[in-house]
């Protein structure tokens, strides 16, 4: 039977774009499919792959065949299912295998003696196959390498382990054909550039439109003075109706602790539906998340709530709608949230946007207006992160061996070390042979040697060993095992969030309200609580910043305003809002920056409106601190949110006279500024950990005798002041360095945003008083001394103070 036979024989439709990828993969052409969520990408590229076995019958009929590489180990079974179904009548010789970390031991060793035709796998689990001294016998009869969300992996370190895996296979195999799925790419060129190595390939797109509604639940009395978390749990109601007449929900939170919190309310308030809505997220047991998701497929659950943890592939076809909580913060994330409803070609997707505080819903207007006009945020590789590059060295000495100069070669064809330099090769080299210049006298960091003929092995099996056992890019976060004293896991929490509890205190946790018993052997043991007020597990990461693309969309949503255009219901709803500012000072647009003063018993507040996203605000609030006080000592209390932020002084400055003569927001010196004005060795202290695990300087441990975050953090502090103090020069330093500016304080975006706002009219504006785009960054600075209870009180009688001066 052909592949068109199949599909006619279900009465299927096959789309234009399915018959492109299978035309070019036959003619040996790689390239990158682009198609909506549940339109039929997975069945383009596996039915390309087959299309390919059955007119190659010369080729080897057993072997690995096919490689499906998957951002996540939940997809992997999902996929294997939808790769098995279509093989007994087209390819009835072919097997589906999985290999990840969850994969049995005693499926591994058969794996060993023999792989199955096609092998869904991980970017971790491809390099461990790679490390092994046969790897090129055993991936001999590969044709094809299919990667699928290939936007969720390559803008991070996964992504470049897939890159420099591929650049292997593309060595032992030239003709390699390779493709990406992605739903929600941004710069498509890009992407399939990097997945390519910059090699000539196609780009498909899927002509098929899905239809996408996007809504929102309009608050009944929106606040003119929003804070964030305001609305909470007045969405509640609101929620449940529109839960209530679907079969199957997701509701996606930004935070698990959100997701926590959300789950216990709606059980509280629907108690009726218990054992009928349940939790997923990370930090949830495998176990657990497991019979969540299969329930999902089998429509029994009505409701789940969640995390980005099901933002991906795995198809949901009873799921009707999708909620979210909260802003999505980017326009990608917003749309592969949204495609899971109407997971299926021809269904359409619907996702409904909960505000939970005010200026949301100028949010939710923006999510809109950025989906219609297709701005979709572009993600960028990581550019030749040296940790990784260590760490396959290392793996290829392993599998097989390497000629230094030919591997050389090899990895600058993968995208990311395309400009790799000899001196930054040299380098790395020299570090894993002895450590480079500071570790040469320990055994241990001589972890690979040259031969007689120049082929540099790992000469120890005992480093080879360990150093399986840490490949990978991901760094745990510093966690701790949750399960109950009578046994049976429930989770990981973080451990700083157990360090402050002690025997006896009550936390939510996996929807349930715990005690801690006792913390022994990191693992924290619990038993069930009731009737005493719980703390909520904080889990790093919660915070996520605002995209470019949605900041600049909010920015033409007030454009609008300031022109009296109140377009669609959010614009509507948040229009008492935006048109008291606009009395008080005026709004901010692409071609205005606002900026407000406001003497109070407290000192003088400068509120500053870039609408560029927390990450960013906080490096410009830190630099516009820092710049003044080098004009006239002063000192600062700093507060940021994803509008704009706030500098409190004790004494008044006069703001507008230092602007106008000295240019603050300057990129010149950025970097040195930046560094000076923030505690930068404490940040690259800490992100320096994570690099020392990546390229072996930190072992983790062996299983089941982990080493606690308090070691690991000492052991990388410790290679830490050693290079810094003797090895300046050390390449890991300057990548520590250069990730903090990068992806904590966002430099290409601070730099990009100091020049669009010196191209922005600066306009100041004495206030009396605090306006609604003020209020909520000074509630963010109460908020860090006051528990929850009493800034609730102490936001309520501000609040009350404020609209009375606002008037009706």
């Amino acid at each position: 039977m052909t592949p068109q036979a199949w599909f006619k024989q279900r009465g299927w439709t096959i789309f234009p774009f399915q018959k492109a990828v299978w035309k070019a993969a036959l003619q040996g052409r790689s390239g990158l499919l682009h198609a909506t969520t549940g339109s039929g990408k997975t069945y383009a590229v596996w039915f390309a792959a087959l299309a390919r076995a059955i007119k190659q019958p010369a080729k080897p009929k057993r072997g690995l065949r096919v490689l499906w590489l998957t951002p996540m180990r939940a997809l992997a079974a999902d996929t294997a299912r939808a790769l098995q179904e279509p093989l007994a009548e087209l390819l009835p010789d072919w097997t589906v295998g999985m290999r990840t970390g969850d994969t049995s031991a005693a499926e591994r060793a058969r794996q060993t003696r023999s792989l199955p035709s096609a092998l869904v796998t991980t970017p971790e689990s491809l390099c461990l196959m790679l490390s092994q001294a046969n790897a090129a016998e055993r991936f001999a009869a590969l044709d094809m390498v299919i990667v699928d969300e290939w936007h969720e992996l390559m803008g991070n370190k996964r992504g470049v382990q897939a890159q420099l895996a591929l650049a292997r296979l593309r060595q032992w195999h030239p003709d390699l054909v390779v493709w990406g799925l992605s739903a929600t790419p941004g710069d498509l060129t890009e992407a399939r550039d990097t997945l390519l190595g910059g090699a000539d390939g196609e780009i498909v797109e899927g002509a098929l439109r899905k239809e996408l509604v996007i809504d929102t639940l309009i608050p009944v009395n929106p606040s003119r003075f929003a804070w964030s978390g305001h609305l909470g749990l007045q969405m509640l109601q609101p929620v449940i109706d529109a839960i209530e007449p679907h079969s199957s929900t997701l509701i996606f939170t930004n935070t698990r602790s959100q997701a926590e919190l959300w789950y216990q309310n709606l059980l509280e308030a629907r108690p009726d539906w218990a054992g009928l809505i349940a939790l997923h997220h990370g930090s949830l047991d495998r176990e657990v998340r497991d019979w969540v998701e299969q329930s999902l497929k089998l429509g029994t659950l009505k409701a789940v709530i969640c995390t980005s943890s099901l933002d991906l592939g795995v198809d949901f076809l009873p799921v009707e709608r999708v909620l979210q909580i909260g802003s999505a913060k980017g326009i990608a994330r917003l749309l592969q949230r949204a495609g899971r409803s109407g997971h299926a070609p021809g269904r359409p997707s619907r996702i409904t946007l909960v505000p939970t505080n005010s200026l949301e819903l100028l949010e939710a207007a923006g999510a809109k207006r950025a989906v219609a006009n297709r701005q979709i945020e572009t993600r960028h590789a990581p550019n030749k992160p040296l940790d990784v590059l260590v760490q396959h060295l290392v793996t290829m000495a392993l599998g097989g061996g390497f000629m230094a100069d030919a591997l050389f070669d090899e990895v600058r064809t993968a995208w990311s070390y395309r400009t790799l330099t000899r001196a930054e090769w040299d380098w790395a080299l020299a570090f894993v042979t002895h450590g480079g210049q500071s570790l040469t006298v320990y055994p241990e960091y001589r972890r690979v040697q040259a031969d007689a003929l120049g082929i540099h092995r790992v000469p120890d099996l005992a480093l080879g060993r360990r150093h399986r056992m840490g490949i990978g890019t991901i760094v745990a976060d510093a966690s701790i095992q949750v399960s109950f004293i009578s046994g049976g896991r429930i989770g990981t929490v973080e451990e700083s969030f157990i360090s402050r509890m002690t025997p006896g205190d009550h936390f939510l946790f996996g929807g349930r309200l715990l005690e801690l018993v006792r913390v022994h052997d990191m693992t924290a043991l619990v038993k069930r609580a009731s009737g005493k007020k719980a703390a909520v597990p904080r889990w790093n990461g919660g915070k996520l910043p605002l995209s470019s693309e949605y900041a600049h969309a909010l920015l033409d949503c007030l454009q609008d305003a300031s022109e009296q255009r109140y377009d669609g219901p959010e614009m509507q709803a948040i229009r008492p809002l935006l048109e008291l500012q606009q009395r008080s000072s005026a709004l901010p647009t692409r071609q205005r920056l606002v900026i407000e003063t406001h003497l109070c018993k407290e000192g003088q507040h400068l509120f500053v409106y870039p609408f560029a996203g927390r990450s960013v605000h906080a490096g410009l609030a830190a630099l516009l601190a820092y710049r003044a006080a080098a004009m006239s000592p002063m000192t600062f209390s700093i507060s940021v949110n994803e509008y704009g932020f706030e500098l409190l002084s004790a004494e008044a400055f006069d703001w507008p006279a230092l602007m106008r003569r000295v240019d603050l927001f300057s990129d010149t010196d950025l970097i040195a500024d930046v560094l000076a004005s923030l505690n930068a060795g404490e940040l690259a202290q800490r992100r320096f950990r994570e690099i020392a695990r990546i390229a072996g300087l930190v072992f983790q441990g062996y299983p089941g005798q982990p080493k606690s975050t308090r070691q690991l953090q000492a052991s990388s502090s410790l290679f830490f002041e050693v290079f810094r103090k003797h090895d300046a020069g050390n390449l890991l330093l300057l990548q520590a360095q250069q990730e903090v500016l990068e992806q904590e304080l966002e430099l290409s975006r601070l730099q990009a945003t100091l020049v669009e706002l010196r191209d922005r009219e600066l306009s100041f504006y004495q206030t009396e008083r605090a306006t609604p785009l003020g209020f909520p960054l000074m509630v963010e600075r109460v908020r860090e001394r006051l528990s929850s209870e009493k800034l609730s009180d102490r936001v309520a009688r501000m609040i009350a103070q404020l609209e009375k001066a606002a008037g009706p």
